[in-house]
């Protein structure tokens, strides 16, 4: 399984913990607990579709996810904003009606056009863009809120490829097929977990609004987190050598020295010293001028 496909397990994970944690809560028979058990058996389903799965491979579904949530982030923070500042309407920001892939990547494409830096921009337009990019993290969206909505939407075109390339490779299909057809299993129980989850957030929002410590238990255990983003390493520079420490004289050597002057005396004794004076010239001695 892919980090990507384990993270949204992880949730469900949390998910599940969390129904167990408040039990009492949700009565037999209801919605809360009809959902909390559909995710009890999307945890089974998992085990099961992982046992056979092909390493490292990541479902299509996925990236679907990740980008729904992406749209959410950019959605509810537009709302924020405000249209003054958003050309004068939200509704180019706001998530499409329907989960289809097809909106999904028109959605996608429509961002990137709206908030990521294109080679044909002017430079009107690349400021236009970094303000409007400086509104959003006003708000404290993520930090690289396009650069992630650029690496998921990067991410599905290239699963579509793939499984484009793998139905171009008849031979190949026959001994992948079984560990295939696990990855779309884990696609289909991830999508289907993840829609649960949402619902189950509206459930869980209306039950806990006036239980702040519930509520914020839930949110953090419904939040699908990022994989951390590993720093580039940067070049360790040697720090400068150290100034040499000034000899300080010894006692008998100021006192041979004398008062420091200072001010103005300090200047005319440095003239003094650069310019010789009349009295310096060496006269020979010689009888003519004793005369």
């Amino acid at each position: 399984m892919n980090d990507r496909d384990q993270l949204r397990e992880d949730r469900l994970t949390r998910v599940h913990t969390f129904g167990r944690e408040h039990d009492a809560d949700f009565a037999a028979g209801s919605k809360g607990r009809t959902l909390l058990d559909r995710v009890d058996q999307h945890l089974l389903d998992l085990r099961d579709a992982k046992s056979g799965q092909t390493p490292a491979r990541t479902s299509k579904a996925t990236f679907l996810d990740a980008l729904w949530l992406d749209f959410k982030d950019i959605a509810r923070t537009a709302r924020s904003i405000g249209a003054a500042d958003l050309g004068g309407s939200t509704a180019d920001y706001a998530v499409p009606e329907e989960f289809t892939e097809a909106n999904i990547r028109t959605h996608a494409d429509k961002l990137l056009r709206l908030l990521e830096d294109q080679p044909t921009d002017t430079a009107p337009q690349t400021a236009a863009k970094a303000t409007l990019r400086g509104h959003f993290l006003s708000w404290e969206i993520a930090a690289d809120f396009v650069g992630d909505l650029r690496a998921d939407y990067d991410a599905l075109i290239a699963a579509n490829q793939h499984n484009q390339h793998n139905q171009h490779n008849q031979h190949n299909q026959a001994e992948n097929q079984e560990g295939v057809e696990n990855t779309a299993a884990i696609g289909r129980i991830l999508l289907a977990a993840g829609q649960d989850v949402e619902n189950l957030n509206t459930i869980i929002r209306n039950k806990y609004s006036r239980q702040p410590e519930k509520l914020h238990t839930w949110q953090t255990a419904s939040r699908i987190h990022r994989a951390p983003v590993r720093k580039k390493k940067t070049a360790r520079l040697s720090p400068p050598p150290a100034p040499e420490p000034r000899r300080q004289r010894s006692d008998t050597e100021a006192l041979m020295a004398g008062p420091a002057p200072s001010g103005e005396a300090r200047t005319l004794h440095h003239l003094h010293r650069r310019i010789p004076q009349p009295h310096e010239d060496h006269l020979s001695v010689h009888p003519r001028n004793l005369v």
